[in-house]
Formats: C-alpha cells, sequence, structure tokens
C-alpha cells in the first residue's frame, strides 16, 4: 500500500507529539539525526534570509530588507568577500595563504587608498600573532546583528565552526574555522 507524503508527514507529527509529551526530546534528536537538523534549520530560514547583492561598486545590498545597503569599511568589505569566497571556511592560523586573494579584495574596496597603507593592513590582518582579524569579525558581526534578528544573523556573520578530522592513527583533531553560513545561492554579484 502505498502512503501518500502528506499521510506520512502527519503520522510523523504525531509520533513527535507523543514523544514529546513523554520528554523524549532525546530520542527524536536521535531519529533525525544532526545533518538532518542542520538541513532543516537552513530550509526553515530560508524565508526569512534576504539575498545579498554585492554591486559593480562594492555596495553591500540585502535585497528583501527593503534594499538595506550594509555600511562597511573597505576593510570589512575585504574580509567579507574573502570569507564568501571560500563557503568550506578557512583557518585563521592559515589566513596568510590567502594573503594575495585578501589584498585582491581590499585592493578592490578601497579604491582611494594607498597601496602601501592596503599592504600594511593586510599583514596585520594575516599575522595570527595579531588580533586585527578577529576584530574586523566582531565588526562585521556587530553591523549584521542591528539589521536583523539573532537566528538570521548568524548566516551571515563569519562565525566559527568546528571540523572533525580524523587521521589514519587513533588521534582526532579539530579544525577550528572561520565561515560564512549563509547559503550561496543568495548570494548575488552585480
Amino acid at each position: 500500500m502505498i502512503v501518500k507524503s502528506e499521510e506520512l508527514s502527519e503520522q510523523l507529527r504525531t509520533i513527535i507529539k507523543q514523544l514529546r509529551s513523554e520528554g523524549r526530546n532525546d530520542l527524536i534528536l536521535r531519529a533525525l539525526g544532526v545533518p538532518l537538523l542542520e538541513e532543516l534549520r537552513i530550509e526553515a530560514a530560508r524565508g526569512q534570509l534576504s539575498r545579498l547583492l554585492i554591486t559593480r561598486n562594492w555596495q553591500f545590498i540585502l535585497l528583501d530588507y527593503d534594499h538595506k545597503e550594509i555600511d562597511m569599511q573597505p576593510v570589512h568589505k575585504a574580509v567579507y568577500l574573502l570569507f564568501l569566497a571560500h563557503p568550506e571556511g578557512i583557518v585563521l592560523k592559515h589566513l596568510s595563504d590567502y594573503r594575495t586573494e585578501l589584498l585582491r579584495y581590499y585592493k578592490a574596496t578601497a579604491h582611494f587608498m594607498e597601496t602601501e597603507k592596503i599592504e600594511e593592513s593586510v599583514n596585520r590582518l594575516i599575522n595570527p600573532l595579531d588580533n586585527a582579524i578577529n576584530e574586523k569579525c566582531s565588526r562585521i558581526k556587530k553591523i549584521f546583528s542591528e539589521l536583523m534578528d539573532e537566528y538570521s544573523a548568524s548566516y551571515y556573520i563569519i562565525s566559527s565552526h568546528t571540523s572533525k578530522q580524523v587521521t589514519g592513527s587513533s588521534r582526532t583533531w579539530f579544525e577550528r574555522l572561520k565561515i560564512i553560513t549563509l547559503p550561496r545561492q543568495l548570494v548575488m554579484f552585480e
């Protein structure tokens, strides 16, 4: 017998309601699994997330928030563009590997700045002993947090993400990444 999707959905809703009434959210979580929960979270947020347009002259505009422009300094735009270009995330201690790319973004967004000042700023950003990159990420977070609710902002900010790396040995390593989780189909370049 073929059961329609709507009927399955109703059965699932009933089972979840029963498990919740018994205080067994642990069983619901185990049944769904974390990857599916993350997919569902993204799907739920999509209705609330705005498309992000990046214009030719480097304006960042939230199209579905009444074309609200995100007011960022060129250095913040450069950092943001770098992380947008790397949806897999970036390990901050390896940021020096992205120096050329970051420099290119900064030069593009800071039309009238002296190249020497741009290079000096980029060198500070990629220096693992300098806190400059964290300061820029914090400023970007503040900008988005002032424009939208915390849940929506979490997709636009450069946030920390820990990735489990298992090697051939008995050791488990954790890679700490910085990442923008905004689905890239919501990002448009003019």
